[in-house]
């Protein structure tokens, strides 16, 4: 830790602790670990951004396993010269959507890289057991076709019936090879195909979309915990969201499905207490003909609004929630807005990396008179308000995903149920005491995190069982002890 400190540059800390993960796996760990707080916006967001759009020139030895569009009618054999043979858990992107970053390509490898290693540390997921995957189909990132240090094919992205051929080949490729209970994550494709491959394959494999489940899931548990201190109910509330792809309208949807839990209404009934805002303004009736597929259930009548700031006025939402990639769009007359409407604005600005993030901590709580109740996507530090310390939370998917994926492991699942996402978000929720509240935080502390994905992991397992998709038999008496006996952990062994 003495030595990682001495780098100034995050990228410098982040070549160190990939060298570190290759050369002695345990002693990575056993750091990332102990030290998680410190090390997770090293080895994760907001510091793997800038890995993936230089990964090129900071390319030490290849990690993880690149199928190429040139191995059509191979993806067996490729996924064959992989030296491990019991994968649990695979993390494939094609890298058209690295974070707010764009189509980074065949870089995007850092991705699934981070996010595995994430499954280990938090989730305690063997090493051996995680397969990263980067589909290489090419890039349309000029800028990447025209660098001498691109690793990637260089060539525009296949799309159509030859896209979904390749896919359709891995997906086939992989369940042949590792069975039916292997988890297969999807992590950052482009909007219109996560989609898609989550709907073609959630009732044939065990699939799961981060981009759109995990950051629901999260942010669902976000909600939970602050209404416990604020008051009210899911279904008190009104909610406006800035950006309509799959965090957007994924969030959206999980929120629908558990205040139809909670209250007995139809699903449908519950949308309507959640308006989204994209590119084109208000999601609304008028706009039917030309909204995309997943947008058409947000769509409702109202007349046309182009600002958020004039939607923030008109639906008087009492949380709103950034997700689109663009930063700064949550401006000091917006802010002001939602605090002049609420005496405790809840605002999630939720896009990464850092200079995405629609507003930070600071403006958050300076344009709010330090009433709002404010987590973000990437960390931002303490600030200090009139005196009193305010500490943003940070509504990142590492407190779901390896939690859920232990689930789903333990009990032998073949498929992933919105119930287990429920699940997962009160079982995080109900572990924000009243003194995290008190500095403003509306999830733990990430240093409890392996407890806190072993209760989550129990919690989506009694669930899987419940609904008959675990093959685990006979049940563990005890999930959350099962779940503890199952983790990982990079210890050293005495010798004498």
């Amino acid at each position: 830790m003495h030595n990682l400190r001495q780098y100034q540059v995050p990228l410098q800390k982040y070549m160190a602790m990939m060298d570190l993960q290759e050369t002695s796996e345990r002693l990575f760990y056993k750091l990332l670990i102990d030290h998680v707080e410190e090390l997770l916006p090293v080895v994760y967001t907001p510091t793997v951004g800038e890995a993936c759009q230089k990964y090129g020139s900071i390319f030490r030895r290849p990690q993880g396993l690149f199928i190429s569009l040139k191995e059509k009618g191979k993806i067996l054999e490729v996924l064959k010269n992989w030296p491990q043979r019991n994968i649990q858990v695979i993390v494939v992107t094609d890298g058209e959507r690295i974070l707010g970053l764009g189509d980074l390509g065949c870089q995007g490898m850092g991705i699934p890289v981070g996010k595995l290693s994430l499954y280990t540390a938090l989730g305690g997921v063997r090493p051996s057991a995680c397969l990263p995957v980067t589909i290489d189909v090419g890039t349309n990132n000029e800028n990447l076709l025209k660098d001498e240090f691109y690793i990637g094919l260089r060539q525009r992205r296949a799309t159509g019936e030859e896209y979904a051929e390749f896919l359709h080949e891995f997906m086939t490729a992989v369940k042949q090879i590792y069975g039916e209970k292997v988890l297969i994550q999807f992590e950052d494709f482009a909007n219109h195909n996560a989609f898609e491959l989550l709907e073609k394959y959630g009732t044939t494999h065990l699939v799961f979309n981060d981009d759109i489940q995990g950051t629901a899931s999260v942010v669902l548990a976000g909600l939970i915990a602050a209404l416990k201190f604020v008051g009210g109910t899911l279904a008190d509330q009104r909610f406006l969201f800035l950006g309509a792809g799959e965090a957007g309208t994924g969030i959206a949807e999980l929120m629908a499905l558990e205040m139809s839990k909670q209250t007995n209404v139809p699903v449908e009934e519950a949308r309507k207490k959640i308006w989204l805002v994209d590119s084109k303004g208000l999601i609304v009736n008028s706009r039917w003909e030309s909204l995309q597929h997943f947008k058409k259930p947000w769509a409702h009548e109202h007349e046309p609004i182009n600002e958020l700031v004039d939607a923030v006025k008109a639906i008087k939402p009492t949380v709103l929630i950034g997700t689109s990639g663009v930063g700064r769009t949550f401006t000091k007359d917006v802010v002001e807005a939602m605090a002049a409407l609420n005496d405790k604005p809840i605002i999630l600005s939720l896009s990464n990396p850092t200079s995405q993030s629609e507003c930070t901590a600071e403006e958050a709580y300076k344009w709010s008179q330090g009433r709002a109740i404010y987590a973000s996507g990437s960390p931002f530090a303490p600030i200090e308000y009139e005196g009193k310390t305010l500490v943003p939370g940070q509504a990142n998917n590492a407190y779901i995903f390896p939690g859920l994926g232990l689930g789903l492991i333990m009990s032998g699942a073949i498929r992933v149920h919105n119930d287990m996402l429920l699940a997962a978000s009160e079982a995080l929720a109900a572990q924000v005491t009243w003194e995290n509240f008190d500095k403003g935080l509306i999830y733990p502390p990430f240093t409890n995190i392996r407890k806190i994905s072993a209760q989550i992991a129990a919690d989506v397992a009694a669930k899987a069982y419940e609904l008959g998709l675990a093959t685990r038999l006979p049940q563990p008496k005890d999930l959350v002890k099962y779940a503890e006996s199952c983790m990982y952990s990079p210890t050293y062994r005495c010798y004498r």
